[in-house]
C-alpha cells in the first residue's frame, strides 16, 4: 500500500467516476419528454380568436391595476382583519391538533421506538393519505360535513397528520442509538425513553416541522377559501377576481396574503434563530 502511494503522489491521483449514472440517465430523460410535450402542447393549442399584442396589452394593463393601484370596494379594512384571522386559524387549528396526532403516531412508525410490522402499517397508512392531494380530501369530507371550514380543516388535518409523522418519525430515527440503548440497560420502559430522551432531543426539531406545516397549511386555507368555501381571506379574492372581476380589490387582497406570508417567514426566522443559533448564522 505504501509503494502504491509513493508511485502516485497526490496531485496525479484519481477518483473513477462514471460519466451518466443510471439515475442521471432516467432524469436526462424525463427532463427532455417533459419539454418535448411543453413545445408540442403549443403547437396544438386552439389561438382561434386570439390576438397577441392585444392579449398582452391587457394583461400588462390588468397587473399595473392590481400592483399599483390596489383598494377595497365590497368590504371594509375591518372585515379584511377579519378575514384574515379566519384564514390563519384555520391553518393554526389544523397545524396543532395535526401535531399532537401525528406525535402519537409517528412514535409508532419510528423504527427504532416500535416493532417493525406497526412501524410498516403506520408509515403505508400515511404514504396513502400523502399521496392524495389536500383539496380531494376536503372534497370528500365535504360530502359528509357539506361544504365550508368544517370540511377544510378535517382535509387539512388529515394531510398534516401524514406529512408530519413522516418529519417525526425520521427526527426520531436520526436519534443516537447509544442513548436508546444505555436507558434500556438502565431499566427505563418505553414511555421513559420516549418522554425523558426522544421528545427533549428532538424538540427543535419537531418545531421547526411544525411550523413549516403551518406555513403550508395558511397558503392551503387561502386556496380552500376559494375551492371549499371555507371563507376567509381566499373566499374575498375568488369574489374579487371571479365574481366582482374587481382587479383593485384582487390586487390588495394580494397584498393581504403577501404581507402574511412574510410576517410569517420572520417568525420562522426568529425561531431558527432561537433554537437553531448556529444555523441562523
Amino acid at each position: 500500500m505504501v509503494q502504491v502511494m509513493e508511485n502516485n503522489p497526490p496531485h496525479k491521483r484519481h477518483i473513477p467516476l462514471k460519466k451518466y449514472a443510471r439515475a442521471d440517465i432516467y432524469m436526462r430523460m424525463m427532463l427532455l419528454i417533459f419539454t418535448l410535450s411543453t413545445i408540442f402542447a403549443f403547437f396544438i393549442f386552439d389561438y382561434k380568436g386570439l390576438e397577441l399584442k392585444t392579449a398582452i396589452i391587457d394583461t400588462l394593463s390588468n397587473i399595473k391595476v392590481m400592483v399599483l393601484e390596489p383598494g377595497l370596494s365590497h368590504f371594509s379594512w375591518g372585515e379584511a382583519f377579519y378575514q384574515i384571522g379566519i384564514t390563519v386559524g384555520l391553518a393554526f387549528l389544523s397545524t396543532i391538533i395535526g401535531a399532537v396526532i401525528a406525535l402519537g403516531l409517528a412514535l409508532m412508525a419510528a423504527t427504532n421506538l416500535s416493532t417493525e410490522w406497526l412501524s410498516k402499517a403506520v408509515r403505508m397508512v400515511m404514504a396513502f393519505i400523502r399521496a392524495v392531494p389536500t383539496v380531494l380530501w376536503v372534497l370528500i369530507f365535504a360530502i359528509s360535513a357539506g361544504l365550508g371550514s368544517e370540511a377544510a380543516i378535517l382535509g387539512m388535518l388529515l394531510h398534516s397528520i401524514a406529512y408530519l409523522v413522516k418529519a417525526f418519525s425520521e427526527a426520531f430515527e436520526e436519534m443516537d442509538s447509544g442513548i436508546i440503548e444505555a436507558l434500556r440497560a438502565s431499566g427505563a420502559n418505553w414511555w421513559h425513553i420516549v418522554i425523558h430522551a426522544v421528545i427533549p432531543t428532538t424538540f427543535t426539531y419537531l418545531l421547526s416541522w411544525v411550523f413549516l406545516r403551518f406555513e403550508i397549511n395558511f397558503g392551503v386555507a387561502v386556496a380552500m377559501g376559494a375551492a371549499a368555501g371555507a371563507g376567509g381571506i381566499g373566499f374575498e379574492l375568488f369574489m374579487a377576481s371571479s365574481f366582482y372581476f374587481d382587479l383593485r380589490e384582487a390586487g390588495m387582497i394580494t397584498y393581504f396574503i403577501l404581507i402574511i406570508a412574510i410576517l410569517l417567514e420572520i417568525a420562522s426566522t426568529q425561531l431558527k434563530k432561537r433554537f437553531f443559533p448556529a444555523k441562523a448564522q
